[in-house]
């Protein structure tokens, strides 16, 4: 099958050659990181690496699963000394995410090869990694499979398969039983996701459950004492904050009433919107604009007596779950899979999610079952109970707590994920 995904891959290439140039040629964003991902400049970085250590690469998709990595990261470089730690990530959001939380830590920053097999071979010998990490999700058939020739064992760790990706995997399941074969070994998040892994396909004996690292990367050491202040976000002491993180089109309009709903009973409101792409910002302030509610961009000028924030940086959205009142998590109101709730809970903050939180299917399960998290079925459903927590601050506090304590009692997840690295690495 894997011949087949080539000939494709190389018929695709010579009908669309001259649009995908054009492409890359016009939009810098394209411009920039294509070439580094063909392995221009990567003989130079692989002079650099050190010689006689452990090289680990670590891959992870975008922004949520660089963020997931953070624990374990931080645990290779404690518990491995002298290991060299090569990080990428797919998106280039996800890569200056990665540059940011994480540049004390990695030795080296890669960009990701495209899958194309003279492209994978050229990034696999020139690094020569001794164990390859993928956190989640992210899978490239040409570069497991050179991993594989060359006796280099691929680890997932993290992992997880959605109700949507299993239906996928299971239609195309010739071709993606070998790509996952490939793994030595498959750790996942629940016993569901270790099944879908069996029924594709996969031995048994090389896939098992050892935990979410979202619980330990939820809450980093010392992260609650750092929390910046509301003065550091122009956002005045006396204001009741709700944050809506990791938004998506068709909910900002659906926050937006909400918000001009309950502004008439508490004036002291304040919004926080932070777009799950923050290139959507200014599309996201103009649709508060258009209705007449006084909103600026975290990059733009303060306007003191605005009562909207749309948040159009990146990284800073775990800063403002710290000072919120409460939080709503997006992607949730609108089929977009959820995002990560253990992010406000993890700074004591009640969460609120609507019901497409697939994505995140057992930590809402057990968020709901020990009542740490509030979900909802729209957006009127979501309004009557953040009304009903802004006319009971005690209650809303209780449930912050109760949602701090779930994730602490959860946490410790990263030690079984470095005891099976360090399993491979022998």
């Amino acid at each position: 099958m894997l011949f087949f995904y080539n000939i494709l891959q190389f018929l695709a290439l010579l009908l669309f050659f001259p649009i995908l140039l054009c492409v890359v040629v016009v939009k810098k964003k394209y411009r920039l990181r294509i070439p580094r991902r063909l392995g221009f400049g990567l003989k130079g970085l692989a002079k650099k690496i050190p010689q006689g250590a452990p090289r680990i690469w670590i891959h992870a998709l975008s922004v949520g699963e660089v963020s997931s990595s953070v624990s374990l990261v931080s645990a290779i470089k404690r518990e491995i000394p002298g290991a060299v730690i090569f990080f990428s990530a797919t998106t280039s959001a996800g890569e200056i995410h990665s540059r940011k939380i994480l540049h004390h830590m990695v030795d080296f920053f890669l960009p990701f090869p495209l899958d194309l097999l003279p492209v994978t071979r050229r990034f696999v010998k020139l690094l020569r990694p001794e164990l390859f990490v993928l956190v989640e999700t992210d899978f490239w058939p040409n570069l497991l499979s050179t991993l594989s020739g060359e006796k280099i064992p691929s680890l997932l760790v993290n992992g997880r398969i959605s109700a949507k990706s299993y239906s996928k995997y299971s239609v195309f399941q010739p071709f993606f039983r070998p790509m996952f074969s490939s793994f030595s070994s498959l750790a996942m998040q629940r016993r569901e996701d270790v099944d879908k892994m069996v029924a594709l396909g996969v031995p048994a004996e090389k896939v098992r459950v050892l935990g979410n690292l979202k619980y330990d990367t939820a809450l980093p050491d010392g992260f609650a004492e750092n929390v910046s202040s509301r003065q550091y976000w122009s956002i005045p002491e006396q204001k009741i904050v709700m944050v809506a993180g990791s938004t998506h089109p068709g909910e900002e309009v659906m926050l937006c009433l909400m918000f001009k709903e309950l502004l008439v009973e508490f004036p002291n409101l304040f919004l926080v919107v932070a777009p799950r792409f923050v290139e959507r910002g200014s599309s996201v302030l103009k649709i508060f604009q258009q209705n007449k509610c006084d909103a600026y961009l975290r990059t733009g000028a303060v306007q003191k007596e605005a009562n909207v924030l749309v948040l159009d940086t990146i990284g800073e959205l775990a800063g403002l779950y710290g000072l919120a009142d409460l939080a709503f998590v997006g992607g949730s109101l609108v089929d977009r899979a959820g995002h990560n709730p253990l992010e406000p809970a993890a700074l004591g903050t009640p969460v609120f999610f609507g019901p497409y939180m697939s994505d995140f299917a057992d930590i809402v399960e057990d968020l709901l079952e020990e009542k740490a998290a509030v979900q909802v079925q729209d957006a009127d459903e979501l309004t009557r109970i953040v009304r009903h927590y802004l006319y009971n601050n005690k209650n809303m506090k209780q449930n912050g707590q109760v949602a701090l304590d779930f994730v602490k009692n959860r946490r410790g997840v990263t030690g079984r994920y470095l005891k099976l690295i360090k399993q491979e690495l022998l």
